[in-house]
Protein backbone atom coordinates (compact mmCIF):
# COMPACT_ATOMS: atom_id res chain seq x y z
CA UNK A 1 0.00 0.00 0.00
CA UNK A 2 2.95 2.37 0.78
CA UNK A 3 4.23 1.59 -2.66
CA UNK A 4 1.56 2.10 -4.35
CA UNK A 5 1.06 5.61 -2.39
CA UNK A 6 3.92 6.19 -3.74
CA UNK A 7 3.85 5.56 -7.15
CA UNK A 8 0.53 7.16 -7.21
CA UNK A 9 -0.33 10.06 -4.97
CA UNK A 10 -3.67 10.66 -5.81
CA UNK A 11 -4.46 6.96 -4.34
CA UNK A 12 -4.75 8.93 -0.76
CA UNK A 13 -7.08 11.91 -2.65
CA UNK A 14 -10.19 9.04 -1.90
CA UNK A 15 -12.64 10.49 0.23
CA UNK A 16 -12.63 7.06 2.25
CA UNK A 17 -8.87 7.26 3.01
CA UNK A 18 -9.34 10.97 4.30
CA UNK A 19 -8.86 9.81 8.17
CA UNK A 20 -5.20 8.11 6.40
CA UNK A 21 -4.50 11.79 5.22
CA UNK A 22 -5.52 13.45 7.86
CA UNK A 23 -3.21 10.94 10.01
CA UNK A 24 -0.19 11.36 8.00
CA UNK A 25 -1.06 15.55 8.24
CA UNK A 26 -0.33 15.19 12.45
CA UNK A 27 2.67 13.53 11.90
CA UNK A 28 4.11 16.60 10.09
CA UNK A 29 4.23 14.66 6.52
CA UNK A 30 3.75 16.59 3.02
CA UNK A 31 1.68 15.47 0.91
CA UNK A 32 1.83 16.35 -3.06
CA UNK A 33 -1.01 18.20 -4.41
CA UNK A 34 -2.31 14.74 -6.17
CA UNK A 35 -3.19 13.57 -2.62
CA UNK A 36 -5.82 15.89 -3.05
CA UNK A 37 -7.02 15.84 -5.75
CA UNK A 38 -10.72 13.39 -5.60
CA UNK A 39 -11.41 15.16 -2.28
CA UNK A 40 -11.38 18.67 -3.70
CA UNK A 41 -13.47 17.31 -6.43
CA UNK A 42 -15.91 16.06 -4.28
CA UNK A 43 -16.39 19.16 -2.09
CA UNK A 44 -16.93 20.97 -5.43
CA UNK A 45 -19.82 18.42 -6.27
CA UNK A 46 -21.11 18.54 -2.63
CA UNK A 47 -21.21 22.59 -3.98
CA UNK A 48 -22.63 21.86 -6.90
CA UNK A 49 -25.30 19.99 -5.32
CA UNK A 50 -25.83 22.76 -2.74
CA UNK A 51 -26.07 25.35 -4.90
CA UNK A 52 -28.81 23.13 -7.86
CA UNK A 53 -30.93 22.58 -4.41
CA UNK A 54 -30.67 26.38 -3.54
CA UNK A 55 -31.33 27.69 -6.94
CA UNK A 56 -34.95 26.21 -7.54
CA UNK A 57 -35.62 27.27 -3.49
CA UNK A 58 -35.50 30.91 -5.28
CA UNK A 59 -36.95 30.40 -8.04
CA UNK A 60 -40.08 29.08 -6.15
CA UNK A 61 -40.01 31.48 -4.01
CA UNK A 62 -39.99 34.61 -6.52
CA UNK A 63 -42.68 32.11 -8.30
CA UNK A 64 -45.05 32.20 -5.18
CA UNK A 65 -44.37 36.18 -5.52
CA UNK A 66 -45.38 36.47 -8.73
CA UNK A 67 -48.29 34.51 -8.07
CA UNK A 68 -48.88 36.87 -4.91
CA UNK A 69 -48.92 40.06 -6.73
CA UNK A 70 -51.21 38.81 -9.31
CA UNK A 71 -54.08 38.14 -6.80
CA UNK A 72 -55.41 41.40 -5.94
CA UNK A 73 -57.77 41.76 -3.02
CA UNK A 74 -61.28 42.85 -4.88
CA UNK A 75 -63.82 43.99 -2.03
CA UNK A 76 -67.93 42.46 -2.12
CA UNK A 77 -70.63 44.95 -2.34
CA UNK A 78 -72.10 45.44 0.69
CA UNK A 79 -76.07 45.23 1.18
CA UNK A 80 -77.57 48.33 3.09
CA UNK A 81 -80.77 49.22 3.61
CA UNK A 82 -82.71 53.13 3.65
CA UNK A 83 -83.74 55.62 1.29
CA UNK A 84 -81.13 57.67 0.50
CA UNK A 85 -81.73 60.90 -1.92
CA UNK A 86 -79.25 62.89 -4.68
CA UNK A 87 -77.13 65.71 -3.29
CA UNK A 88 -78.38 68.83 -3.72
CA UNK A 89 -76.52 71.53 -6.21
CA UNK A 90 -77.66 74.83 -5.42
CA UNK A 91 -75.30 77.92 -4.48
CA UNK A 92 -74.78 78.18 -1.13
CA UNK A 93 -77.84 79.60 1.11
CA UNK A 94 -77.49 83.29 2.61
CA UNK A 95 -76.13 83.32 5.73
CA UNK A 96 -75.45 85.78 8.17
CA UNK A 97 -72.65 88.79 9.15
CA UNK A 98 -70.82 87.60 12.12
CA UNK A 99 -69.54 91.10 12.49
CA UNK A 100 -73.12 92.69 12.65
CA UNK A 101 -73.90 94.08 15.99
CA UNK A 102 -76.87 92.82 17.22
CA UNK A 103 -79.51 95.15 18.91
CA UNK A 104 -81.92 94.01 21.13
CA UNK A 105 -84.14 95.49 18.44
CA UNK A 106 -82.52 93.09 15.97
CA UNK A 107 -82.93 90.60 18.17
CA UNK A 108 -86.71 91.31 18.96
CA UNK A 109 -86.97 90.76 15.13
CA UNK A 110 -85.21 87.82 14.58
CA UNK A 111 -87.50 86.27 17.28
CA UNK A 112 -90.56 87.26 15.44
CA UNK A 113 -89.47 86.60 12.20
CA UNK A 114 -88.55 82.71 13.38
CA UNK A 115 -92.14 83.02 15.01
CA UNK A 116 -93.57 83.78 11.33
CA UNK A 117 -91.35 80.72 10.05
CA UNK A 118 -92.38 78.20 12.45
CA UNK A 119 -96.34 79.26 11.23
CA UNK A 120 -95.51 79.07 7.28
CA UNK A 121 -93.73 75.51 8.60
CA UNK A 122 -97.06 74.41 10.37
CA UNK A 123 -98.58 74.87 7.07
CA UNK A 124 -96.25 73.13 5.36
CA UNK A 125 -95.07 76.32 3.21
CA UNK A 126 -91.57 75.05 3.93
CA UNK A 127 -90.04 78.26 1.25
CA UNK A 128 -91.75 80.73 3.11
CA UNK A 129 -90.46 79.34 6.29
CA UNK A 130 -86.78 79.60 4.94
CA UNK A 131 -87.42 83.39 3.71
CA UNK A 132 -88.18 83.94 7.30
CA UNK A 133 -85.48 82.63 8.63
CA UNK A 134 -83.19 83.55 6.83
CA UNK A 135 -84.58 86.98 7.84
CA UNK A 136 -84.14 85.95 11.27
CA UNK A 137 -80.30 84.61 10.58
CA UNK A 138 -79.83 88.16 9.11
CA UNK A 139 -80.80 89.81 12.16
CA UNK A 140 -78.91 87.58 14.59
CA UNK A 141 -76.38 85.93 13.19
CA UNK A 142 -74.75 85.35 16.66
CA UNK A 143 -78.08 82.36 17.55
CA UNK A 144 -76.92 78.75 16.69
CA UNK A 145 -80.83 77.30 17.19
CA UNK A 146 -81.73 79.89 14.14
CA UNK A 147 -79.43 78.13 11.62
CA UNK A 148 -80.37 74.60 13.23
CA UNK A 149 -83.74 75.73 12.87
CA UNK A 150 -83.26 76.38 8.97
CA UNK A 151 -81.40 73.61 9.02
CA UNK A 152 -84.41 71.01 9.88
CA UNK A 153 -86.21 72.77 7.07
CA UNK A 154 -83.96 71.95 4.33
CA UNK A 155 -84.15 68.69 6.01
CA UNK A 156 -87.39 68.41 5.55
CA UNK A 157 -86.99 69.82 1.73
CA UNK A 158 -84.60 67.18 1.17
CA UNK A 159 -81.73 69.57 0.51
CA UNK A 160 -79.23 67.77 3.16
CA UNK A 161 -76.21 69.79 1.68
CA UNK A 162 -77.84 72.72 2.69
CA UNK A 163 -78.82 71.54 6.17
CA UNK A 164 -75.64 70.11 6.67
CA UNK A 165 -74.12 74.39 5.96
CA UNK A 166 -76.68 75.54 8.45
CA UNK A 167 -75.89 72.89 11.03
CA UNK A 168 -72.16 73.19 10.47
CA UNK A 169 -72.93 77.19 11.48
CA UNK A 170 -74.83 76.31 14.09
CA UNK A 171 -72.05 73.96 15.92
CA UNK A 172 -69.68 76.98 15.36
CA UNK A 173 -72.00 79.33 17.31
CA UNK A 174 -72.73 76.60 19.83
CA UNK A 175 -70.81 73.29 20.08
CA UNK A 176 -73.16 71.33 22.04
CA UNK A 177 -76.27 72.37 19.70
CA UNK A 178 -78.37 69.22 20.45
CA UNK A 179 -80.49 70.73 17.31
CA UNK A 180 -77.28 71.00 15.38
CA UNK A 181 -76.17 67.55 15.53
CA UNK A 182 -79.55 66.16 15.27
CA UNK A 183 -80.25 68.20 11.82
CA UNK A 184 -76.80 67.07 10.53
CA UNK A 185 -77.05 63.75 11.12
CA UNK A 186 -80.14 63.51 9.51
CA UNK A 187 -78.87 65.16 6.01
CA UNK A 188 -75.90 62.38 6.65
CA UNK A 189 -77.92 59.70 6.71
CA UNK A 190 -79.96 61.23 3.63
CA UNK A 191 -76.58 61.39 1.54
CA UNK A 192 -75.67 57.54 2.66
CA UNK A 193 -73.17 58.78 5.03
CA UNK A 194 -74.06 55.90 7.68
CA UNK A 195 -70.91 56.40 9.94
CA UNK A 196 -70.82 60.05 9.72
CA UNK A 197 -74.75 60.13 10.60
CA UNK A 198 -74.39 57.34 13.55
CA UNK A 199 -72.10 59.95 15.40
CA UNK A 200 -73.65 62.98 15.14
CA UNK A 201 -76.65 61.21 16.19
CA UNK A 202 -75.50 59.73 19.11
CA UNK A 203 -74.20 62.81 20.08
CA UNK A 204 -77.38 64.85 19.53
CA UNK A 205 -79.00 61.81 21.70
CA UNK A 206 -76.38 62.13 25.01
CA UNK A 207 -77.11 65.87 24.30
CA UNK A 208 -81.10 66.17 24.38
CA UNK A 209 -82.65 62.81 23.42
CA UNK A 210 -85.94 62.79 21.50
CA UNK A 211 -88.12 60.07 19.95
CA UNK A 212 -87.51 60.86 16.37
CA UNK A 213 -83.57 60.49 16.86
CA UNK A 214 -83.97 56.95 18.31
CA UNK A 215 -86.30 55.76 15.29
CA UNK A 216 -83.59 57.40 12.95
CA UNK A 217 -80.98 55.59 14.84
CA UNK A 218 -82.42 52.24 14.50
CA UNK A 219 -82.41 52.38 10.50
CA UNK A 220 -78.81 54.29 10.59
CA UNK A 221 -77.24 52.25 12.71
CA UNK A 222 -76.77 48.94 11.25
CA UNK A 223 -75.38 49.93 8.60
CA UNK A 224 -73.00 52.34 10.18
CA UNK A 225 -72.17 48.66 12.00
CA UNK A 226 -72.02 46.55 8.57
CA UNK A 227 -69.54 48.99 6.94
CA UNK A 228 -67.30 48.90 9.65
CA UNK A 229 -67.39 45.36 10.07
CA UNK A 230 -66.38 45.32 6.65
CA UNK A 231 -63.88 47.58 6.13
CA UNK A 232 -62.52 45.90 9.52
CA UNK A 233 -62.36 42.46 7.88
CA UNK A 234 -60.59 44.43 4.13
CA UNK A 235 -58.02 45.86 6.20
CA UNK A 236 -56.96 42.62 8.15
CA UNK A 237 -57.33 40.43 4.82
CA UNK A 238 -54.52 43.67 3.23
CA UNK A 239 -52.68 43.02 6.93
CA UNK A 240 -52.38 39.95 6.16
CA UNK A 241 -51.40 40.10 2.57
CA UNK A 242 -48.93 41.82 3.12
CA UNK A 243 -47.23 40.28 6.25
CA UNK A 244 -47.16 37.12 3.32
CA UNK A 245 -45.27 39.46 0.87
CA UNK A 246 -42.70 40.16 3.76
CA UNK A 247 -42.12 37.15 4.71
CA UNK A 248 -41.83 35.33 1.14
CA UNK A 249 -38.99 38.53 0.87
CA UNK A 250 -37.30 37.71 3.65
CA UNK A 251 -37.09 33.03 2.33
CA UNK A 252 -36.11 34.86 -1.00
CA UNK A 253 -33.25 36.73 0.78
CA UNK A 254 -32.09 34.34 2.62
CA UNK A 255 -31.78 31.75 -0.45
CA UNK A 256 -30.07 34.57 -2.35
CA UNK A 257 -27.79 34.95 0.37
CA UNK A 258 -27.43 30.65 0.61
CA UNK A 259 -26.58 30.60 -3.02
CA UNK A 260 -24.49 33.55 -2.76
CA UNK A 261 -22.19 31.86 -0.16
CA UNK A 262 -22.16 28.32 -1.99
CA UNK A 263 -21.11 29.82 -4.98
CA UNK A 264 -17.80 30.83 -3.04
Amino acid sequence: FVELCKSDPSVLSDPSLSFFREYLESLGAKLPPAAYAKARASAVDESDEDMADAKPHVEEVEEEEEEEEEDEIIESDIELEGETVEPDNDPPQKMGDASVEVTDEKREASQEAKMQAMEALSEGKLEEAIERLTEAITLNPTSAIMYATRATVYVKMKKPNAAIRDANAALEINPDSAKGYKSRGMARAMLGQWEEAAKDLHVASNLDYDEEIGAILKKVEPNAHKIEEHRRKYDRLRKEREERKIQRERQRRRAEAQLSTLSL
